[in-house]
């Protein structure tokens, strides 16, 4: 892949520079902790905002680390995945549209190179998010809540950062493909609407998420869980490849 180490050095300058380092692995560590801070406090949070009736109390259940880690993981994967959807839609396609893909495109390197530099440097972006979102969550739910065991953990964390690393080639592979708001919009149902499918089939990718959680609770169906990791891990090469043709075939839209 010829060009590759010097297109991952600007990658990683435009995310340095973009603050994307920092901020979005700040959102998802934001999102780790507001679940076991809002559940554990929320009486008092309550009886904060005031105008509650006299001797007004409610039963709230006796929650597990697993139900705190289930709760933050749900919100990676709405809030945290719209954050990378967002972030990321136009890494090519908007090169494409505002013409520096042309400056590229006129040196020697492949396509295969741009389309991989920019899926590194996203991972690498989406892999500190995930730490840091894991970290909060762990931290606050183990000091509030109770310990979890370090493999299961471990294997929970593996698991939500190999669905990343799809969610992240389903995006780019869009962004190759499509203009940025068809790509916005495709990449979106494939990633939210798509889980739905779960429903039918439990073997899928959108499975993964979930999977990790249930390693935890130690509920988990192994073939399930095997067979969900192969598909997404097959599904995670079929759109870097495509994205690799779909950006070579989209050479004519690049603006001169």
């Amino acid at each position: 892949m010829r060009g590759l180490p010097i297109l991952l050095q600007k990658e990683f300058r435009e995310a340095w520079r973009s603050w994307k380092f920092l901020w979005i692995p700040l959102v998802f560590a934001i999102l780790g902790m507001s679940d076991p801070l809002t559940n554990y406090y929320m009486m008092d949070i309550l009886h904060a905002v005031g105008n509650l009736p006299e001797g007004f109390d409610i039963q709230l259940p006796e929650f597990v680390p697993a139900d705190l880690l289930q709760a933050s993981i749900g919100q990676f994967q709405m809030i945290g995945l719209l954050v990378l959807l967002a972030s990321f839609i136009g890494s090519i396609s908007k090169e494409r549209a505002n013409g520096t893909a042309t400056l590229l495109y006129v040196r020697s390197i492949s396509f295969s190179a741009y389309f991989i530099s920019k899926f590194l440097v996203i991972s690498a972006i989406g892999f500190v998010s995930a730490v840091a979102g894991f970290a909060a969550s762990v931290y606050y739910t183990t000091v509030l809540y109770g310990n979890f065991e370090i493999g299961t953990l471990l294997a929970c964390f593996v698991t939500y950062f190999i669905w990343l690393l799809l969610v992240i080639a389903v995006i780019l592979m869009m962004s190759a493909t499509f203009n940025t708001m068809i790509a916005a919009t495709g990449a979106f149902i494939v990633i939210f609407i798509g889980q739905f499918l779960t429903i039918l089939w439990d073997f899928l990718p959108w499975s993964l998420p979930s999977n990790g959680v249930l390693l935890i609770r130690d509920m988990m169906y192994m073939q399930d869980y095997w067979w969900s990791m192969f598909m997404t891990v097959m599904f995670t090469i079929i759109s870097i490849a495509i994205g690799i043709v779909m950006m070579k075939k989209n050479t004519s839209m690049v603006k001169i």
